[in-house]
């Protein structure tokens, strides 16, 4: 098994990244790819709130193309806010007005006018194609911790691909339908949530599974009971089937992490390097 790195919600925190990537022997300075053969995952939420999203989504794009030289592979899973930011670009035109609200949504989570303003067509159609679902060895890897995943398919190429048809068809009732299913969060913390982990692995594979969306500090305040500390640390739950992966590194200055993921589970966590600055 190759290394497996995975890290969740970036939310525009570009200078947070690079230092993390850096301090994990991914990156180098320049920010070229100096990992090998190792499959680095992203689990959404690349934009909004911190305001570098653009910069954010570019080096990822730049790492997909210099890891496959390598041997190595970048995964960038879709979150919701990909999906709010790019409902507020595509519907603009036919909706001038913001009748559908689709605008409003976006600015109220979190959305930066320079991140529309820089968006370029190649950004856009990347944003486009990117999977809701991946399966990597022995991990199940999402954004949200929803059971939304379930109703969109029976298996990780039938979401996929129910997704991308969703998004090219630029159906406003649909999209909205979509937008409204990330809202239901929890899944695997909520009474009965390994049973809910267990039914994604066994509809998906895999083993264990990682997402993000939901803040470790959050899971921890309200469903697990235990303090967040510092810049703070993946978190493994429901009979250790989940890690939550959203260091809410946009939200807290110390806040940010990147995880090394093996076979049974966490194997190695880089935290936020302190005094970098935040975006």
């Amino acid at each position: 098994m190759r290394e497996l790195w995975v890290i969740g919600d970036v939310h525009g925190a570009y200078g947070k990244l690079r230092a993390m990537l850096l301090r994990a022997g991914l990156i180098d300075f320049d920010g070229g790819w100096t990992a090998g053969d190792a499959h680095l995952v992203f689990l959404g939420d690349y934009v909004d709130r911190g305001p570098k999203g653009i910069e954010v989504i570019r080096l990822i794009r730049s790492l997909e193309v210099q890891a496959a030289e390598f041997g190595g592979a970048v995964t960038a899973l879709l979150g919701n806010h990909e999906v709010m930011f790019m409902a507020a670009l595509l519907f603009r035109r036919s909706d001038p007005k913001d009748a559908l609200g689709f605008h409003e949504y976006w600015q109220n989570n979190g959305g930066q006018e320079r991140d529309l303003t820089l968006l370029d067509p190649g950004d856009l159609a990347w944003l486009e194609a990117r999977p809701a679902v991946a399966r990597i060895d022995s991990w199940l890897l999402i954004h949200a911790d929803s059971p939304m995943y379930l109703r969109l398919g029976e298996s990780v190429a039938e979401v996929n691909g129910h997704v991308n048809a969703l998004i090219l068809k630029r159906d406003a009732d649909a999209w909205g339908a979509f937008l409204n299913t990330f809202a239901d969060r929890f899944a695997f913390a909520l009474g009965g949530g390994e049973k809910a982990a267990r039914r994604m692995l066994k509809t998906f594979g895999g083993d264990h599974l990682a997402h993000g969306h939901t803040p470790v500090y959050v899971l921890l305040d309200e469903y697990l009971h235990g303090p967040t500390l510092g810049a703070g640390a993946p978190i493994p739950y429901a009979e250790r089937l989940c890690v939550a992966m959203d260091s809410g590194m946009a939200y807290r200055d110390d806040a940010g992490f990147i995880a090394r993921l093996d076979d049974g589970g966490i194997a190695e966590v880089i935290s936020n390097p302190g005094g970098n600055p935040p975006y």
